[in-house]
């Protein structure tokens, strides 16, 4: 069972008490949104307030867009996360999207962390789903939009594991 709060992460107290909360209600996993420097920061705090609390839930960091830059600018808190959480269609585009996602992976390969691969068909690399659906109709598949949509996230889960253990990672440190 996983979760995730709706709490500003930077708030270190709000985001610990709704983690406790969350876990005192079955959540096996609980992902935090890691999206500002601030956010960053704050993680270790909130592991120190769980450990006090007797919570020892995993803490799931949520990236998207400058995962890349906050997991190489903060250490503690790239060790503190039990697991990585990346959108691929959320860490750039083309050539970019490939260098920060492999940013992401050379940072969980060092700290022997795990990264779950989340995609969904609201984050696709656009012009993934272009294709797609160019190539489509070029062959006359007669696939619906939902049916590419949904091959395309198959096809953005594979390329992106394809991508993290180039980096590095073990097939047991991803998780899609």
């Amino acid at each position: 069972v996983q979760s995730m709060t709706n709490t500003d992460t930077a708030d270190a107290e709000s985001t610990a008490r709704q983690v406790i909360e969350l876990a005192r209600a079955g959540s096996e996993l609980v992902r935090v949104t890691v999206n500002t420097a601030e956010a960053a920061r704050a993680v270790p705090e909130i592991r120190r307030r769980l450990e006090d609390a007797g919570c020892d839930v995993p803490l799931i960091g949520d990236f998207h867009y400058n995962g890349h830059l906050l997991l190489t600018q903060h250490p503690d808190c790239a060790a503190t996360l039990a697991k990585y959480r990346i959108n691929p269609g959320n860490v750039g585009k083309g050539q970019r999207r490939d260098s920060n996602f492999a940013a992401i992976c050379a940072v969980a390969r060092d700290h022997g962390k795990p990264v779950r691969i989340g995609v969904n068909g609201g984050s696709l690399d656009q012009e993934l789903v272009v294709a797609e659906m160019q190539a489509n109709t070029d062959r006359g598949s007669g696939l619906s939009s939902e049916e590419v949509v949904n091959r395309c996230m198959v096809i953005s889960a594979l390329q992106s594991t394809e991508l993290a253990l180039q980096c590095g990672l073990s097939a047991g440190q991803v998780v899609i």
